[in-house]
């Protein structure tokens, strides 16, 4: 059994992933930026090294740091959380190499699902059905042009090595392309360093659903059902819940035997994500991408299945089978995130660092709050914005949506703008509360600010 694990990341994943630890009895060790010196995962860790200044690039994304700092401790295992080095398939190789367990797939996997145009060629031969596109990668705008009008207007364009929604543009026509193609390669290679881009088809009206899935080492894969996570902005999600309102129990287990075949086929091993776009209109999904890593949005699942996923991360990490009457489980109940981050919904989500003066997060049945920040605490202007995931769980799809509302309410941040008035208004709008939402929702949806937080 894994005895001491580091965990390459910061922030709310970082405290979740040594929560998790400690319950199964094993010691942590915390990296941190100097921005980052009081921060909660530092506090709980039972050890804590710094490894450089406040910029990623000189801490969290410095590997030989990392490494030095997991030797120096004597940990057996290093866990990357989520964005930074998360789906890395050098560092996970690195760690592999440094006789360190990489809390994750192999690199071989990282690579070939990290690389968008190959993964989706490999689902394919799989069997799992995905977007009509390009054949790969598209060398220059004029390849665009052709595969565009071979597949129909609109289509989108889309980094290989993306994530996050760098890289991405919606081209209607073909007078729009040449532009798209180059601001999407620049902000690709700027975010990447790998400018080069693949086409899709590009379906209005879709819905983004991913199910969770599991892999261990002994060739068993399940899954846990799904997530809804249409509710985006600029393609960040923004609110994620399970089970989707657009999803019967025949296509659940139609899209997640898919899911499970598609990771079968790599012979997947961890936790992960297969991704699919839902057109509502024919009722088809296709694959768009696969996540190596845990998500940001997991605790959605573990609220319906009553499982601690990052538990179960580290147990097959270790070399554990996947319990067999976990492949059975049924989703219980609907459960519901909002991601709380520190940005100005009234001036077009501006990042809004700073001190929290005043913190209360909700309490009372089927509320959970994962965050790792506190009131006093100094919100660095160098990382994600993201600072709090306030999670429900009710017996329906419409408890839920009341309990959220509720426990926005509670939820009592001074200091920073947040996006919690910008949540408020969105558990009231009649087409959210109906289920009639899809990835172009927040797009026409008019938020009036009134009430700041």
């Amino acid at each position: 059994m894994i005895k001491k694990i580091l965990i390459a990341n910061r922030g709310e994943i970082a405290l979740r992933v040594i929560r998790a630890c400690h319950e199964l009895g094993i010691s942590t060790v915390a990296v941190y930026s100097t921005a980052d010196e009081f921060s909660l995962h530092v506090r709980f860790a039972n050890e804590a090294v710094c490894i450089g200044p406040p910029q990623s690039q000189a801490s969290y994304l410095n590997i030989p740091q990392i490494i030095s700092a997991a030797a120096v401790t004597n940990s057996d295992a290093i866990h990357p959380g989520y964005g930074f080095l998360a789906e890395n398939a050098e560092f996970a190789q690195i760690c592999s190499d440094n006789n360190f367990i990489f809390i994750g797939p192999d690199a071989e996997i990282i690579r070939a699902m990290g690389e968008k145009a190959t993964a989706k060629t490999t689902m394919a031969t799989a069997g799992v059905p995905v977007i009509p596109g390009s054949d790969g990668v598209v060398a220059d705008v004029q390849t665009a042009g052709t595969a565009a009008d071979e597949i129909g207007y609109p289509v989108m364009l889309k980094a290989t090595a993306g994530g996050g929604g760098k890289g991405m543009r919606i081209v209607r026509s073909e007078e729009e392309l040449e532009k798209a193609f180059a601001m999407a390669s620049a902000e690709a290679e700027k975010a990447f360093n790998n400018g080069a881009l693949y086409l899709e088809k590009y379906i209005d009206n879709s819905r983004h659903i991913e199910f969770q899935i599991f892999g261990d080492q002994h060739g068993n894969i399940i899954h846990f059902g799904e997530r809804e996570c249409s509710i985006q902005r600029r393609h960040q999600k923004l609110i994620e819940e399970s089970p989707s309102p657009a999803i019967d129990d025949d296509l659940r287990e139609r899209m997640g035997e898919m899911a499970v075949r598609g990771a079968k086929s790599i012979n997947y091993v961890g936790a992960g994500t297969v991704e699919f776009l839902f057109d509502d209109a024919t009722r088809k999904f296709y694959f768009m991408e696969m996540n190596t890593r845990i998500q940001v949005e997991h605790p959605v699942t573990e609220m319906v299945i009553g499982k601690d996923l990052l538990k179960m991360q580290i147990k097959v990490a270790a070399g554990e089978k996947i319990p067999a009457h976990l492949a059975s489980i049924k989703p219980r109940g609907h459960a519901l995130e909002c991601r709380i981050n520190a940005e100005d919904p009234a001036n077009n989500f501006a990042p809004s660092p700073g001190r929290v003066k005043s913190f209360h997060v909700p309490g009372g049945n089927g509320v959970r709050v994962d965050t790792h920040v506190y009131s006093g605490y100094e919100i660095p202007r160098y990382y994600d914005s993201l600072i709090a995931k306030l999670i429900v769980h009710g017996d329906d799809r419409l408890t839920a949506i009341n309990r959220m509302q509720r426990a926005l309410e509670e939820t009592i941040i001074e200091g920073p703008h947040t996006t919690i008035p910008f949540h408020r208004a969105i558990m009231k709008d009649h087409r959210f509360r109906e289920g009639a939402i899809h990835t172009n929702f927040i797009e026409s949806f008019e938020y009036s600010p009134g009430e700041t937080s």
